[in-house]
């Protein structure tokens, strides 16, 4: 995946995209009518979707891994749903611990079914069957706000605080998917995860559309460990300046980075570069657990990158679970509705 242009996250669109802004018209528009679109199935079991208003990674996947833990603090026995990206897989296909799991599933799935079960499907409908088959008694979707084949019951909304939507416009202008106004009508909840001012407008938009709104952090896990250096971090997610970020927050002596496009195909070059800078520097090579993932599953040269790499391993805290968890049973309640009509 190419990087997304510099101008879709500055405040001001420029002129790149005014230029685009027909090509944005159609767009919306052709997203729109998807989303209008009623829904192909209703599962017997509830249907949480966390999704995002724009392309790239917003915090979806630690947002679903942890409503998964409020879910079993509740007693119940959530799955997840995931189109997967990357992989080769294109299911319905129940994800399972492999050494080439990052190859035939992606670099997100893996993670997902480290926490819960896991169906890999690009047809949500024929995932959601499996999921039941497996006995789970909610299923949490990664993604899929703007995807109208599956009844959802609530929806959560990851926002990354540092960027917000951006410049605000639709594709190919901007980083949103459809027009925010339109998506708010699909939402039931903001999650603004970390600080910044730019997630700020987003929370106001949301409230003007009666949603509330949730904040949460991603917390680094065994924080000493990573004060031990010198580090050469690198990553191929949606910002990686977040993650170089995150490592020195915590005091993690990083003296070199480098930045991939997300879901990065590294290829048998960039694994030398890197793997000939941290020897010849004596340098400790960190990247994410995506990017770990993603490595152990592209084989050759890539294996040993990952063999000489760490991954550093984060987890999403919502600062009022209580509420998260008043949501889910929200949830289950409109679920049981719709299944008694």
């Amino acid at each position: 995946m190419t990087a997304a242009p510099s101008f879709w996250w500055r405040s001001d669109p420029g002129l790149a995209a005014w230029a685009l802004w027909p090509a944005s018209r159609l767009w919306g528009a052709a997203a729109g009518w998807r989303m209008a679109r009623p829904a192909r199935c209703r599962p017997p079991v509830p249907v949480i979707c966390v999704g995002n208003f724009v392309v790239g990674g917003a915090g979806k996947t630690p947002t679903a891994i942890a409503l998964a833990r409020i879910a079993r603090g509740r007693g119940l026995k959530p799955g997840f749903l995931t189109r997967g990206y990357g992989g080769g897989e294109s299911g319905p296909v129940l994800v399972v611990e492999s050494a080439d799991a990052g190859g035939r599933f992606g670099d997100e799935a893996p993670l997902l079914a480290a926490a819960g079960a896991t169906v890999l499907s690009h047809d949500r409908a024929a995932g959601a069957a499996l999921l039941v088959e497996e006995h789970v008694d909610l299923i949490i979707m990664d993604d899929g706000l703007q995807n109208p084949a599956l009844a959802k019951d609530f929806v959560f909304v990851a926002v990354d605080a540092g960027v917000g939507v951006g410049n605000g416009q639709v594709m190919p202008a901007g980083p949103l998917r459809a027009p925010l106004q339109l998506q708010l009508r699909y939402a039931d909840v903001l999650v603004v995860i970390g600080e910044g001012v730019a997630g700020e407008p987003v929370v106001r938009w949301a409230a003007r559309a009666g949603l509330p709104t949730l904040r949460a952090r991603l917390k680094p896990l065994r924080v000493k460990e990573w004060r031990k250096g010198p580090i050469l971090a690198y990553a191929g997610i949606g910002r990686p300046e977040k993650f170089f970020a995150t490592l020195a927050g915590i005091g993690a002596p990083v003296k070199k980075s480098r930045a991939f496009p997300d879901h990065h195909r590294f290829t048998d070059g960039e694994v030398e570069e890197l793997l000939d800078q941290a020897s010849r520097e004596k340098l400790r090579l960190v990247t994410t657990e995506k990017d770990l993932t993603r490595l152990r599953g592209m084989g050759n040269a890539a294996t040993r990158l990952a063999d000489k790499s760490e991954a550093f391993p984060i987890v999403l805290e919502f600062e009022n679970p209580v509420a998260v968890g008043e949501m889910i049973g929200d949830a289950r309640g409109r679920a049981a509705a719709r299944q008694n009509l």
